[in-house]
């Protein structure tokens, strides 16, 4: 049996902006301008009368004195098709035309279907290498005491962004690979992160010095200005320690200008390939080694201080011969005003917060294996959604002041959003118990049920702002990679899902507040909590994807 196409707002948008202008047998024409006709509401406020306006302005000028004509009326009132959403009634406004949907009907499409909605909107092919500079060996292995924390929000993006393309259908590498049990990798654990790793014996030595030779023979080579420079004994010296007894000068300038790239550094010019070089490109080399390059993009997410290396790095392994695509996913600082601060110890003084203020709420019941797991997945949440929840060109200002704490209630980021997602648990283990009791029957099939019965403003504004336009947000970075230009930045906008999961926490929370949901066991009340259950069971799949995407479990207490 074929899935039924999810409603989506975006596909309602575009059926709604051809219907307005008469040509919805065009639809796939529609442009980004026409999309502009129609406005989603959102605010609990203006989803009391409306779903979606299209404002005067835009009326009056696609119509004589803004009136609209009867049978464009007609229209949207009928409008059908793949994922648009079921119309309810229109009217004409002072603010415009207003459309209402059919909120029965998208409560049942939603809630006995919801499964599309949990996951990207579309399923994407290609292969993505997600480069992080920040672990590459300089000198020696990095360690979380040398890690600083822009470093560390370079490496949760990359992670982040890992997680959501893969779920999106795309086969994703991570360079570099680390030695095995090294404190670096065991520091990326506690924080829910599964890097890459190899033997600690492990050696890449042979590609590096394929790596050079093919830089040696490169067209790009710069032999002239090799001559020009004269090099003491020392620098000869200097060169063969680091592992190239003959200077290389790549031409970078010369590489952007053949390949006609967009959005590089001006002032790249000639490069001399040291060492550290080699090692970064053997290593990048090693992880596409198994990936078509005809369909691979690397994604070089790197910190805005190291950006100018990055972009040199990218250009040598173009002239290496490397052809995939490459991007930067640039990320701001991380400032601790007053205080210097590494990975290690901001991560230890979140730890100790993140104790002390569950300690605090839960008393002696904080203790054991159990409640060691809970503080360091809330610790994982808590600095995940600090440095996350910023666009990542951005700067993040963090307060790592030891007395300022870390609350466990209040909607201040990651904890907010787990102890939520935790009161659903709670809920449905209630309900579970009374089922057991005998006090509530199963929830029946959703067909069974009139899901007229959820007229509370919060159940449409959860139903509508979030569980509906989630598997598009999930899907919004792969079409960015597929669709935004070929310039050196990428905007993948990581911040998303964090932003996505603190607003619907302040949403759901002021809902679960309000609103009794396992009420008496009188079966005249029963259908109605079975819709208030179905919706919220709903929401609970809905943030173990969304946490998912975050690497983080859920957790079933707090």
């Amino acid at each position: 049996m074929e899935e039924a196409v999810p409603f989506s707002i975006v596909s309602t948008v575009k059926a709604l902006s051809g219907a307005l202008r008469r040509d919805t047998e065009h639809e796939a024409e529609i442009s980004r301008e026409r999309e502009k006709l129609w406005f989603k509401e959102s605010s609990g406020k203006n989803l009391r009368n409306r779903d979606f306006l299209s404002p005067n302005t835009v009326l009056t000028t696609l119509y004589a004195g803004g009136e609209v004509p009867s049978d464009v009326l007609s229209g949207i009132r009928s409008l059908h098709g793949s994922g648009v959403l079921p119309i309810g009634a229109t009217e004409v406004t002072p603010e415009g035309l207003r459309v209402c949907v059919d909120r029965c009907a998208a409560f049942r499409g939603v809630l006995c279907g919801i499964t599309p909605y949990l996951r990207p909107a579309a399923q994407r092919q290609g292969c993505v290498l997600i480069n992080c500079p920040a672990l590459h060996t300089k000198q020696t292995v990095p360690s979380p005491d040398t890690l600083a924390l822009g470093q560390l929000r370079t490496v949760l993006i990359a992670d982040h962004l890992g997680a959501q393309l893969r779920r999106q259908g795309y086969t994703v590498s991570f360079c570099p690979a680390l030695p095995q049990d090294s404190d670096i990798v065991n520091f990326l654990k506690t924080l829910g992160i599964d890097w890459p790793t190899v033997p600690v014996s492990w050696t890449n030595e042979d590609r590096e010095e394929k790596i050079k030779k093919a830089l040696e023979n490169s067209t790009y080579r710069d032999r002239e200005m090799e001559r020009g420079k004269r090099r003491s004994r020392g620098e000869e010296i200097e060169g063969e320690r680091r592992g190239i007894k003959e200077e290389v000068r790549i031409n970078l300038k010369q590489v952007v200008q053949d390949d006609n790239l967009q959005g590089y550094d001006p002032s790249l010019g000639t490069c001399t390939v040291q060492r550290e070089a080699l090692c970064h490109l053997a290593q990048l080399d090693s992880a596409a080694t198994d990936f078509p390059i005809s369909t691979t993009t690397a994604l070089h997410v790197t910190s805005c201080q190291d950006e100018f290396r990055q972009q040199q790095t990218a250009m040598l392994w173009r002239a290496a011969g490397a052809t995939a695509v490459q991007r930067l996913v640039i990320c701001g600082p991380v400032k601790t005003p007053g205080i210097q601060m590494n990975a290690a110890q901001y991560l230890q003084l979140r730890k100790a917060q993140m104790k002390e203020a569950s300690e605090m709420k839960y008393g002696d019941q904080v203790e054991g294996q159990t409640w060691d797991d809970i503080i360091r997945v809330m610790t994982s949440a808590t600095v995940r959604f600090e440095l996350l929840s910023t666009v990542h060109t951005s700067p993040v200002t963090l307060d790592v002041q030891r007395d300022s704490g870390v609350s466990t209630k209040g909607p201040r980021g990651g904890v907010f959003v787990m102890y939520n997602c935790a009161r659903l648990h709670t809920l449905f283990s209630s309900y579970e118990k009374g089922v057991e009791q005998g006090l509530y029957p199963e929830i029946p099939g959703g067909i069974e049920l009139d899901f007229s019965a959820l007229k509370e403003e919060g159940e449409w504004l959860l139903l509508f702002n979030y569980l509906i336009p989630f598997s598009e947000l999930l899907d919004q970075s792969g079409q960015i990679l597929e669709h935004e230009g070929s310039t050196a930045r990428v905007n993948l906008r990581t911040e998303q899902v964090c932003r996505f999961l603190v607003s619907l926490s302040k949403d759901f929370s002021s809902y679960y507040n309000r609103v009794h949901i396992l009420g008496e066991p009188l079966p005249h009340l029963f259908n109605q909590m079975f819709c208030r259950l179905l919706l919220l069971r709903a929401l609970r799949e809905l943030y173990h994807s969304a946490l998912d995407s975050l690497n983080l479990p859920p957790i079933p207490q707090l």
